[in-house]
């Protein structure tokens, strides 16, 4: 579906009566006009360019929690982005959404990340893959928050989840959504000893630079719990080389730019891994729940 500029707010206000949109917890404020923005994860293709309003208009999936699939246009927190994009670009992106009494308002995007251009004249230097079920995953090498060089091969007969994240993301929806996840995850395994064994969780940094054993080491310790008398025998924090770390992005679909002040863009990636090497699921976004993940494992160990 397509929509024009002036059918936003009453198309916005509808899927929110649908989708059940709410600005917060509880009962609303009805002193206050507005609330802090929410952050949605977002996917589409970029139909086309507005420089003159700041605006791109995004043929997009569907919003969890927001609204159905659909096109229309979005204004770009940092308009400078536009000259970037192109009809047709494949893009991941943050949608902020403040929210009044009526649902959501003031939408923008920001964190853009482009990971398949369409521009004729655009020669890519690196093609993304989409992960899906029955994929064979290459036998990538990382070094691990111990300072000990691992394989994914080594994990062959276990199901292994697998993440990506940075440290330093500064986003809660983001890589520390992944982690709290995992951590929740790791918990319910410990309480089936049989499962337990049959699985490995793998967190993995697409910034080696900063990322270091160490630095991955008391990243991990603090969400598993255990700080110090954390042994990672379950749950490993691991970064590929620099030579590495682009074959796995584009494998796993992981699209990461600069962005400023030291940040990163990124899209998301998660998967599951079959005791066989092989993918079982795939989320490329933060709407996926312990819940989802944890019945797959069970599928894939039963």
């Amino acid at each position: 579906m397509r929509f024009r500029s002036s059918h936003v707010l009453l198309l916005l206000a509808a899927a929110a009566i649908a989708f059940g949109v709410s600005g917060c917890h509880g009962t609303p404020n009805a002193s206050v006009a507005k609330i802090a923005p929410q952050q949605y994860p977002v996917r589409g293709i970029v139909v086309s360019t507005d420089p003159a309003n700041g605006e791109v208009l995004l043929k997009h999936d569907a919003i969890p929690g927001l609204m159905p699939a659909m096109t229309m246009p979005y204004h770009l927190e940092d308009p400078s982005t536009l000259s970037e994009l192109h009809p047709g670009d494949l893009i991941t992106a943050t949608l902020l959404a403040d929210h009044d009494a009526a649902g959501p308002i003031n939408l923008r995007l920001r964190e853009i990340v482009i990971i398949a251009q369409a521009r004729p004249d655009y020669k890519p230097t690196a093609n993304y893959h989409v992960p899906a079920k029955g994929d064979d995953v290459p036998n990538f090498t990382l070094l691990n928050q111990s300072n000990r060089t691992i394989d994914l091969k080594q994990f062959r007969g276990k199901v292994v989840v697998m993440t990506f994240i940075y440290t330093r993301c500064p986003l809660a929806d983001y890589c520390p959504r992944m982690s709290h996840n995992f951590a929740q995850i790791d918990k319910t395994l410990q309480s089936d000893p049989a499962l337990y064994k049959q699985t490995h969780l793998l967190t993995v940094s697409f910034d080696p630079t900063y990322d270091t054993p160490k630095v991955l080491r008391s990243y991990g310790s603090a969400y598993t719990g255990n700080y110090v008398k954390e042994t990672f025998q379950h749950w490993e924090f691991a970064a590929p080389s620099l030579a590495e770390l682009p074959k796995m992005q584009q494998f796993f679909d992981v699209g990461v730019t600069p962005g400023q002040n030291g940040t990163l863009q990124h899209s998301l990636s998660t998967v599951v891994i079959g005791k066989d090497g092989k993918i079982v699921a795939f989320y490329p976004t933060n709407d996926w729940t312990p819940a989802e993940v944890l019945a797959e494992i069970h599928s894939a160990t039963s």
